[in-house]
């Protein structure tokens, strides 16, 4: 893959300067277009006419952009009260999401978030869901039960975090643990803790202030490759305690998990998502092109998938699942927090079906094979934590797990044991969602159309359309959500026609967040396939700060750095904090199906660990990890359909 052609690009690059028309971006549905969801469970977004505004667009016109993290764990999840007690309960999870200040168990000390979130889905593992609580309490139904005798004289004699790893099952095998645990898992004791979380949810629900979406974390981890999935329900608590969450104790295979989606929303109304995680932990599995008994993708397997993950997890704490230089080595900015491997820790080679970008590209494969894509996904950003902290920040990362929190805990001599060692950790990600309201169902049906982006942190703001007859005067509207819903489609549409002889045009807008580093450049990520079926892929880079020029390969002069390694510092010096463009693909074929998705990248700024180091006196250039980050965000793609 190459990273462009020479481009002209006089009068594209503008850089933003009314803030105020910043607060009022807001992504909206497809007009010209459709968020293709095919025999989805049908938001109101399905739109195929062109010259008309969706119906159901909030009175102004346009959206809010929200933000949250979409994968936060407490300790009723069994691995995070492994830490040793050290994880927060769920309603400190919640408070601190919500920006109140609360008490780090493992230290004591009080922490409170920089900015609050907007949404979160608590997403503990509907495995034994809070049974090392109900055990610490000694709970009567579970106290009545062989295991649960067993596991409470083991926490007795040998603490919690040993009787965190009996419940988890580590000496049992696999295919056995259905079994063993059938005793702990009967659906009164599920039923007690799945009323649980959701009392807790529905405590800290404030419907346009903070929204508590339900949900659990699917864990199938065959073989120790990682197939999970995050679950979200657009229902309250009434209708969310007629169910139960999904376990892979039920089944390791995602088809059985879409067929409990569809026989729960026919019995009870609940609408359901699941987002896939970590595909870069999955050894090639995630986005394999065979289904879980290793046959071709049929159509309706592939209008199945993309009705129940709309959404994928591009990064969090364990890594990121983009691409890799092995996958795309003319991609500069590839190698960017990877971590690939198994959950076991041990390396595995590099795999498309690892990677988002290639899954894109397999996708459009698919269609023109088949007629449906498998893999339209929209990006999310997410944590993972498992200290119940949502904590996004370099300078103060609270870490995955709680065991290794203190900086001589995490480098030097004193550093802890531990699978996810924190300072190997990545500091992110959020989710940025354009949605009518901040309330639940608003919040899922922008998932589901695929109106979200993902950032490795920082709250950068990001817009995007892709239609025709877009103007330098849009971008600088305050109306711009509403000329780009009358013009063309939001991030996660498609385009299904364009005027003869035109190429789309995208209308970019970003902005740093203002508490942040600022931007270096907008790139737009291009996939397609040909008339022989084989994919490619380039990089553009579009919209950039400073007066650097396109070299003719079509790569861009670095930026420039201004990290201080001896302090941790950073200046804004270089950068822009705001750009902008509009920009029209140069090698467009109207016969070929094509994504593009935009990727926004920050100027270098020092990473997490290096924080530590300063304090415990290392040098971090001797450790073997990066000092400095290019934090950035991904927009979910467009789509453009011959």
């Amino acid at each position: 893959m190459a990273t462009g052609t020479r481009l002209d690009l006089a009068g594209l690059l503008h850089p933003v300067t009314d803030r105020r028309r910043l607060l009022a971006l807001a992504a909206v549905v497809p007009l010209a277009a459709c968020n293709q969801l095919d025999a989805a469970p049908a938001p109101a977004q399905d739109a195929r006419l062109a010259n008309a505004a969706p119906a159901d667009l909030p009175a102004d016109g346009d959206r809010e952009l929200l933000w949250g993290d979409t994968h936060v764990h407490t300790r009723n999840s069994v691995d995070a009260f492994a830490s040793g007690l050290a994880s927060a309960d769920i309603d400190t999870a919640y408070r601190f999401a919500r920006g109140m200040p609360v008490v780090f168990p493992k230290t004591g000390q009080r922490v409170q978030i920089d900015q609050p979130l907007d949404f979160m889905v608590v997403a503990d593992h509907a495995e034994n869901l809070e049974m090392n609580v109900l055990i610490e309490r000694g709970d009567p139904a579970v106290m009545a039960t062989s295991l649960g005798q067993q596991w409470h004289a083991l926490m007795e004699s040998s603490g919690a975090q040993a009787m965190s790893r009996a419940i988890m099952g580590m000496t049992v095998p696999e295919a056995e643990r259905p079994a063993y645990f059938g005793e702990v898992t009967t659906d009164a004791i599920r039923q007690q803790a799945w009323n649980a979380q959701i009392d807790a949810a529905e405590r800290n629900n404030v419907p346009g202030t903070f929204t508590a979406m339900i949900g659990w974390e699917w864990s199938s981890t065959p073989n120790m490759r990682n197939m999970h999935r995050v679950v979200m329900t657009n229902v309250d608590g009434d209708v969310a305690r007629q169910f139960l969450p999904y376990s892979y104790y039920l089944s390791d295979r995602p088809e059985d998990l879409w067929q409990f989606f569809e026989q729960t929303r026919a019995r009870t109304g609940a609408d359901f998502l699941a987002m896939p995680h970590n595909s870069n932990l999955s050894d090639g599995r995630m986005f394999a092109m065979q289904d879980s008994d290793g046959q071709p993708f049929t159509a309706d397997y592939a209008r199945t998938r993309s009705r129940w993950e709309p959404v994928a997890e591009v990064t969090q704490y364990k890594g990121t699942s983009e691409t890799h230089p092995q996958l795309s080595p003319q991609d500069e900015f590839a190698g960017f927090e990877l971590r690939n491997m198994l959950l076991s820790g041990q390396a595995t080679p590099v795999s498309e079906g690892s990677y988002l970008r290639s899954a894109l590209l397999n996708g459009l494969r698919e269609e023109q094979r088949i007629g449906v894509n498998p893999f339209q996904l929209g990006l999310g950003g997410a944590s993972d934590t498992h200290t119940g902290l949502s904590s996004q920040r370099e300078d103060a990362f609270y870490g995955k797990m709680a065991e290794d929190f203190l900086p001589r805990e995490r480098l030097g001599p004193g550093r802890l044991p531990s699978i996810f060692p924190n300072a190997e950790m990545s500091a992110g990600g959020l989710t940025g969602v354009w949605a009518d309201h901040n309330d639940r169902q608003a919040i899922f049906d922008a998932f589901r159309r695929r109106e979200v982006y993902a950032t490795s942190g920082p709250r950068i703001r990001v817009r995007l359309f892709a239609g025709t007859g877009f103007t330098a005067a849009d971008l600088d509207s305050p109306h711009f959500g509403q000329i780009g819903y009358r013009k063309g489609v939001p991030m996660g549409g498609t385009l299904l026609a364009l005027p003869r002889g035109q190429a789309p045009q995208l209308a970019i807008v970003a902005a740093r967040d203002p508490g942040e580093a600022n931007l270096d450049r907008v790139q737009v990520v291009k996939g397609w396939v040909d008339a022989q079926g084989q994919a490619h892929e380039r990089v553009f880079n579009v919209a950039w700060s400073g007066q650097r020029r396109l070299r003719a390969d079509g790569t861009l002069p670095d930026v420039g750095n201004t990290v201080d390694l001896h302090t941790a510092r950073y200046t804004n010096s270089i950068g822009a904090a705001e750009l902008s463009t509009l920009w029209t693909d140069p090698e467009f074929d109207p016969a070929q199906r094509a994504f593009y998705y935009v990727r926004v990248l920050q100027i270098p700024t020092p990473r997490q660990h290096v924080f530590d180091a300063l304090a415990l006196g290392i040098d971090p250039t001797t450790l073997d990890l990066p000092t400095t980050i290019r934090e950035r965000a991904w927009s979910s793609p467009v789509w453009y359909r011959p």
